[in-house]
């Protein structure tokens, strides 16, 4: 018995992730009840005289880290994968957990006859794409990014559990604000949204955020104003001498007309 068999041990034992803080608590916990400062005088589970316990180091293994349980776990998959075996140990979000290898997939989907593996369509995985990369984000900014609406994708996604409603902007209206959920790594196989590819240096690209649309009204109601302004001011003539008859007041042009005819007659 060494610690990379008792971390084994627990990880088959559990139906859950196990992260590494608690598979560290659970050895100390366990170790601690043997040490001499023990606070249990009686134990639930007394250490028999033939139990391979005995030879473990209890006192080290009573303040253990989580370095240690790391490498422990690097341990059990380099012995996995020289004895070939089916399996390994990886971890996602929410903790460590025994996988069975990729290559096994088509033997092991048969104990799931009901589950159909799904892809996520493009502009799902645009949209969420988008949140990833620059959550929490409004729907407006998703909208100003793609040019659509994302009303129905933001919902898909939010039923799909892979998206989340992570609180409300600081913004008028104070629009609701979307994040990925755990589900999200679990899927992509990553343990922190840090680990996306090239993260901080699209983060650092400049994007529409959706606020601008709301002063787009007004500036292009003005630029309308300028334009007409500027239409009426290249139609009109440079000089007086230049206008023609038609253009002068009626009255005026009436007694042209008035004073042409008597000097005919």
């Amino acid at each position: 018995m060494d610690l990379a068999s008792i971390i084994e041990s627990l990880l088959v034992a559990s139906e859950s992730p196990l992260p590494t803080a608690e598979l560290a608590r659970l050895v100390r916990a366990r170790c601690s009840e043997f040490t001499e400062d023990s606070i249990t005088e009686n134990p639930e589970n007394p250490l028999p005289a033939d139990s391979p316990e005995r030879s473990l180091d209890l006192e080290a293994l009573s303040v253990l880290d989580e370095k240690e349980v790391v490498e422990a776990i690097r341990t059990l998959n380099e012995s996995y994968e020289k004895s070939g075996r089916s399996f390994a140990i990886s971890e996602r979000s929410k903790g460590w957990k025994i996988f069975t290898r990729p290559d096994y997939a088509g033997f092991v989907k048969l104990l799931f006859p009901g589950r159909k593996p799904e892809r996520l369509s493009p502009p799902a995985m645009e949209t969420l794409a988008i949140i990833a990369y620059r959550q929490p984000v409004t729907k407006s900014a998703l909208e100003a990014v793609r040019g659509v609406s994302c009303d129905g994708m933001l919902q898909k996604l939010l039923d799909r559990e892979l998206v989340k409603i992570s609180g409300r902007a600081d913004l008028p209206g104070r629009p609701l604000l979307y994040a990925t959920t755990d589900l999200f790594l679990e899927h992509f196989g990553i343990t922190d949204i840090e680990e996306l590819p090239n993260i901080g240096e699209l983060r650092k690209v400049e994007l529409p955020d959706g606020t601008e649309e709301q002063d787009q009204p007004e500036k292009t109601e003005n630029q309308k104003v300028e334009v007409e302004q500027q239409l009426a001011l290249s139609a009109a003539p440079q000089d007086s001498q230049d206008l023609p008859v038609s253009t002068l007041p009626p009255s005026q042009e009436l007694d042209n007309k008035t004073s042409d005819s008597t000097e005919e007659e």
